[in-house]
């Protein structure tokens, strides 16, 4: 096979081969032909159990799209029914996990949560380095703070503008750090007397903080410190202090920045994020994890006609009130989002000649290269508790989650770890596994460490269930179903019930509008309320801001108070979001031209240019965070109301060309941007028209399967 190299049964990429022999092994005490006999033995015990596993989810899918052929919806039957074919499981005895040896970050610190697309090294850099984060900066720069009364972001520092920045921050400070008398903005002083932390007014009046025990530590001189270390519900800010700095000499208290602890974590994302088909792509990916791993990641860059190289940073070095350094993490903490069980890819391809699948790629490699990592032989270090994180995605029910579990082992056995070094992270998003999360989270009871809901490949999934049933309610009213909520509610509930709080992560979904910081910093607190210890936002300036939610909520108190109320009902997790009211025909194809234009803007950027995340201007140039799991719900919404005739094919294909010139024309400053409208026949036209008329025959409604064809078409058409 012409780019192959036969290794045992086994042919590999050349490109990956060659990665794995001159960049990951030099530096362990691994040989590339055991590396690949290990890896061989690997597929033999888990390709066909994989397989096995998907013809499962398929033949179930067949008997829940059968029965809605054959029977008007009643929920109790519809259960029993579930529970007959084993779609709804046993719910086991009550239990407690198990997870040890995890980081604080996983444990016990609530905070936000980046995802960043591993194959961008800029992108993956800013993420991890975004723990730290300016206040000042963040809020100068968005929409948080009004440009009325002469405030403008644009040209250069604006007094105005900062002066409004440098009052809201105060502000913060006397909500989450209260003095005992006065506030931040009457203060003109700030030193340590007598290992206390103390505030003076212009006045000479003094006062302390509220809570004494907030002080953690300081940079500089007692006298004169440039930097107050606090603490408030386990996340930091730290006070910096600089009279000779622009914004610190016009500064009452010489107050020049408020930093604060922002994305705790980071999911570098091997998935929904990424456009990864081919060998070349998944290298990309593996490298940068390597250099992350290794602490040893940069990217060179030109910004404003500058070059800059971007490399980690370091943990950030403080005193405490008795003058001994201590240190607290410079990075947020890494864990790294392997693929599902479903895609198969030619990194590998068997003796028989089929692809391996990816799912098993992703955890040999993955494992593989955070040794560096787990056996302390990088620069920077990732887990001080040597773990490793994987999170895993589109999971369905239990057996998918035990036979992960089973090959985190066997790759454990491979690489000589303990057992459970490497945890788990399962992402309910799929229906099966959102009604038997019990018996999910109870497979993975000695390994996990984080469970989440996401509101897009959810509804994807839900709508590609019941496909049969009917209509669903417009895309635009999705949200207010019964469903999503008990949905929402069901996921807490259980991760608490399962001894989740203090020992793995609860998360909620992405804020997906990354230049409206003024709403999500309005909305975005129901996450932490709801009993989420992290939640995603689309940027680090967006995690800074978050990060206030955190202080204002002690999520983990927050958990316990939740402990006690009646758990979410799954009854209405299985109430299917029907259509039960004729639709206006301008709302059905507001609705459609809205879904077309979402799809064809990330999937022309997916197909022609290989970006698998992106800042897409919606309909009304509205800029939204694009992935996978928007491509899926989009797609099969408009697949839903295809089949069941709300609207008509021709009416699709005429909406996607419409929407195709409204997209070109929201491209048209991109230079590397080809045109769809020019003819309507290029790959990323076409891909995008599979995914909403293909839509109900794709497996599980997933996207991949579509956008990899034609993605790797064409890459083949490219010189």
């Amino acid at each position: 096979m012409k780019n192959y190299i036969k290794r045992g049964s086994l042919n590999i990429h050349s490109v990956l081969d060659k990665f794995l022999k001159d960049e990951v092994l030099p530096g362990l005490d691994l040989k590339l032909d055991e590396f690949w006999e290990k890896f061989e033995d690997l597929l033999k015990e888990f390709h066909q159990r994989n397989k096995d596993l998907l013809v499962k989810r398929s033949l179930l899918q067949d008997h829940i799209s059968s029965w809605h052929r054959n029977n008007d919806f009643d929920l109790n039957e519809y259960k029993k029914f579930l529970q007959e074919i084993g779609y709804l499981e046993e719910v086991p005895d009550d239990f407690t996990v198990t997870t040890n040896n995890t980081d604080p970050e996983i444990s016990s610190i609530p905070g936000p949560q980046l995802v960043v697309p591993i194959m961008n090294a800029r992108f993956a850099l800013n993420a991890t380095n975004a723990r730290w984060g300016s206040l000042y900066d963040a809020l100068y720069g968005t929409n948080v703070i009004s440009e009325d009364g002469g405030a403008s972001r644009e040209g250069p520092y604006n007094e105005i503008r900062g002066d409004k920045v440098i009052n809201f921050s105060k502000q913060f400070l006397d909500d989450c750090f209260p003095l005992k008398e006065f506030s931040y903005g009457e203060i003109a002083n700030i030193s340590i007397k007598d290992q206390r932390l103390l505030f003076r007014t212009e006045q000479n009046q003094n006062t302390y903080l509220e809570d004494e025990k907030q002080f953690k530590g300081f940079n500089g001189d007692v006298d004169n410190p440039s930097g107050i270390l606090l603490v408030n519900n386990r996340l930091h800010v730290e006070i910096q202090i600089d009279p000779n700095h622009p914004v610190g000499k016009s500064d009452k208290a010489n107050i020049k920045d408020i930093i604060l602890e922002s994305a705790v974590s980071t999911i570098q994302d091997c998935e929904d994020s990424v456009a990864a088909v081919d060998a070349e792509d998944k290298v990309i990916a593996y490298r940068n994890w390597l250099g992350l791993m290794r602490g040893d990641l940069s990217e060179s860059f030109k910004k404003n006609g500058k070059q800059i190289t971007r490399v980690l940073k370091d943990d950030r070095e403080y005193k405490d009130i008795e003058g001994n350094t201590f240190s607290l993490p410079g990075r947020s903490l890494l864990l790294i989002r392997n693929v599902g069980h479903l895609m198969q890819n030619p990194s590998v391809i068997l003796e028989n000649g089929d692809e391996v699948y990816e799912g098993i790629l992703d955890a040999m490699f993955t494992i593989c290269i955070s040794l560096y990592d787990l056996k302390n032989l990088n620069t920077l270090s990732n887990s001080k508790n040597k773990s490793m994180y994987i999170v895993k995605p589109k999971m369905h029910g239990s057996e998918e989650v035990a036979f992960t579990c089973d090959l985190f082992e066997a790759i454990e056995q491979i690489f000589n770890l303990e057992k459970n070094t490497v945890k788990v992270g399962i992402m309910d998003e799929e229906r099966r596994t959102t009604i038997n999360l019990k018996s999910c989270i109870e497979k993975a009871k000695e390994r996990i460490i984080f469970i989440n809901t996401g509101f897009l490949d959810r509804t994807g999934d839900e709508i590609h269930t019941s496909m049969e049933a009917g209509a669903m309610v417009p895309k635009s009213e999705m949200k207010s179903q019964a469903w999503i909520n008990a949905y929402e509610d069901w996921n807490v509930d259980i991760g608490i019930s399962c001894g989740l709080n203090g020992k793995a992560q609860i998360g909620k979904g992405m804020w997906a509008m990354p230049d409206e910081m003024k709403e999500m910093l309005m909305n975005k607190i129901v996450h932490p309320l709801s009993g989420a210890t992290c939640a995603w936002v689309p940027s680090p300036t967006a995690a800074t801001l978050h990060a206030m939610h955190y202080h204002e909520v002690d999520v983990l108190t927050r958990q316990d108070e939740l402990s006690s109320r009646q758990l979410a009902d799954i009854d209405k997790i299985l109430t299917i979001p029907l259509l039960k009211e004729e639709l206006d025909k301008d709302l059905i194809r507001n609705e459609i031209a809205n879904s077309a234009q979402g799809i064809l803007g990330y999937v022309v950027r997916w197909i022609d240019q290989g970006i698998g995340c992106s800042k897409v201007p919606d309909i009304n140039n509205v800029g939204l965070m694009e992935d996978r799991a928007t491509c899926r719900i989009s797609s099969q919404h408009i697949s839903n109301w295809l089949y069941h005739g709300i609207c008509s094919e021709e009416e699709i294909i005429d909406i996607f060309k419409e929407m195709a010139l409204i997209v070109d024309e929201q491209n048209k400053d991109d230079p590397n941007y080809q045109k769809m409208g020019s003819n309507f026949s290029g790959f990323a036209f076409q891909a995008s028209l599979d995914l909403a008329l293909k839509g109900a025959n794709q497996p599980s409604g997933y996207t991949e399967p579509l956008l990899h064809k034609w993605r790797l078409e064409s890459k083949k058409s490219t010189p």
